[in-house]
């Protein structure tokens, strides 16, 4: 058997330091916007919204970010070449589950009913 090939996944010093930087962005954001209770509400939203922001910015910055960013691009791209039913295709579908789930729906009540006259009625003898 041959064995799988490895997956190294490569994180330089600048990328480490911008997810650090992006984590406590958001942990300063955090910080500012309850730590600025007494200034009053516009500043505590404005300070936690360029703060997240920032925190944001940085991610998208770093290797990882670019990568959901490519992620998203690639996901986009594939939902594009999908070949969606039409309306009338739709709805005959949904309308053949509904009638499958009603068929299957008899049947177990069906088989519910028959095993418990079986075994009641039959085997054990309780009438009701």
């Amino acid at each position: 058997m041959a064995n799988p090939p490895q997956v190294e996944t490569v994180t330089s010093g600048a990328d480490k330091a911008k997810l650090a930087a992006a984590v406590l962005l958001l942990i300063g954001a955090l910080a500012a916007y309850y730590g600025l209770s007494k200034q009053g509400a516009l500043v505590q939203w404005a300070s936690l919204i360029v703060l997240l922001a920032a925190g944001v910015a940085a991610f998208f910055m770093s290797e990882h970010g670019k990568a959901l960013i490519a992620y998203g691009r690639d996901s986009s791209r594939e939902v594009k070449k999908v070949v969606w039913p039409t309306r009338k295709e739709a709805t005959q579908m949904t309308g053949y589950v509904f009638a499958f789930v009603v068929v299957m729906a008899l049947f177990l009540w069906m088989t519910d009913k028959t095993l418990e006259w079986v075994l009641y009625d039959l085997i054990l003898g309780w009438k009701r």
